[in-house]
């Protein structure tokens, strides 16, 4: 792990953390969790002291990080992070230690913090390793972008569904002893790309990015890539055959927004069902003239490119971007409008009912009439659930707020289980 050195610590390059607390399993919030802040290898050098409050967070904190220019030149040798311990203690459950956080400068880094019931009072610790475009990992191997489909089989899905979670093995897919972890699919796409682009790169390199992601994480659930050879997991954290996921890392607003905003969109192709297998590479380390290069997108994203530019520069101008035609674990599915004050109907109705369940955990959350009238009051209460979780305050439903409503709510009410 490298520290800051003291030049850095003294600059005036700032990033932001906050923390959330949650029970593990569930939504629910742990309020009065204490957190603490140290430099990572230096336990003693406590530099904040924080508790949670009543929907699980901690206020926002400011702590030094290298100059942004680290993050922002391809040729730069120096980690364009600043890494941190964060100790977590709350009754009634097991503490949990996350060391190596990574702080970049300019943005605001989110980890998020499960805690499970105490049992033999054993601290849970994480370490986090260094970022994909910093170490040293393996390249991807290559393959089709395109996989056969039997005509017969096990196949499941004739459609592209976007699940609810999907089972990552933790290593190679031959490495019997590593770990299966079950992971909200938006939680593995912000964890994914939060380990392999830097957050404070232009916002449509990171649209690209996600998108990329995204669709070559749909191709493993719509082929059941690894099920059909016999595995019990949808894809790997393997760097040579997958993306990089690791478990409790942070992410960061700018990632978190753009992959609440593009969740369900994958990349296609002319007369091809299956979502593409869109591989890349770094474009520093290791270079792949057929793929988007991360370096590259980034720089064409300084360019002005769109999203699709980037994509097609990198895949050819027969690259599309699609939509999934199912959301699994919702109650719901969007409206496909804006609902704001004035918005009457059933769909309100719903949205009110499960605000108010969700407020029954998170009670910063008002409780309102669900009579399915948009009024000021449900504005306000719609305001306080994108404050309590990091959108913007805008008091309307919109795409990414209707979904994360629908997210929280299964998570409180656990109808998850129950369906």
């Amino acid at each position: 792990m490298i520290l800051l050195s003291s030049t850095q610590e003294n600059s005036t390059y700032r990033g932001q953390l906050k923390v959330s607390v949650t029970a593990a399993g569930s939504a629910r919030p742990v309020a009065g969790a204490s957190i603490k802040i140290s430099y990572t290898g230096v336990p003693e050098s406590t530099l904040e002291e924080l508790s949670t409050d009543s929907s699980g967070q901690s206020e926002t904190v400011s702590l030094p990080a290298p100059p942004l220019e680290y993050s922002l030149d391809r040729n730069s040798e120096n980690q364009p992070y600043s890494e941190y311990t964060i100790d977590v203690t709350a009754p009634g459950y097991e503490p949990v230690s996350i060391a190596g956080a990574e702080i970049l400068p300019d943005v605001t880094a989110l980890q998020q913090i499960h805690l499970n019931p105490a049992q033999a009072g054993v601290e849970e610790v994480f370490v986090i390793p260094a970022h994909t475009l910093y170490g040293n990992y393996p390249p991807k191997i290559p393959e089709a972008e395109i996989k056969p489909m039997p005509d017969t089989g096990e196949i499941v899905l004739s459609r592209v569904v976007v699940p609810e979670y999907v089972v990552v093995h933790n290593g190679s897919p031959r490495d019997s002893t590593a770990r299966n972890y079950y992971v909200r699919y938006k939680d593995y796409i912000k964890n994914v790309a939060s380990s392999e682009i830097y957050a404070t790169w232009p916002a449509n390199t990171i649209r690209a990015n996600v998108l990329a992601i995204m669709s070559f994480t749909l191709n493993r659930v719509y082929t059941e890539w690894y099920r059909n050879q016999g595995y019990d997991f949808t894809i790997t954290s393997s760097t040579a055959f997958d993306h990089k996921w690791i478990p409790e890392r942070n992410v960061y607003d700018t990632i978190s927004a753009i992959v609440d905003e593009l969740f369900a969109s994958y990349l296609s192709r002319p007369n091809v069902r299956q979502p593409i297998l869109t591989q890349y590479c770094d474009g520093r380390q290791v270079q792949c003239p057929d793929w988007m290069t991360q370096w590259g997108s980034k720089e064409l994203g300084d360019r002005g490119y769109s999203p699709i530019e980037i994509l097609r520069y990198y895949y050819g101008e027969n690259m599309y971007i699609n939509t999934a035609e199912e959301i699994s674990g919702i109650p719901s599915s969007w409206p496909g409008y804006d609902l704001s004050e004035g918005s009457s109907g059933s769909k309100v109705r719903q949205m009110q009912e499960q605000l108010n369940v969700i407020a029954d955990a998170y009670p910063a959350i008002p409780r309102i009439a669900a009579d399915g009238i948009f009024g000021p009051a449900t504005a306000e209460a719609v305001r306080t659930f994108q404050s309590v979780f990091g959108l913007p305050v805008t008091g309307i439903v919109d795409y990414p707020t209707w979904y994360k409503i629908s997210e929280i709510y299964v998570g409180v009410s656990r109808i998850a289980e129950l369906t």
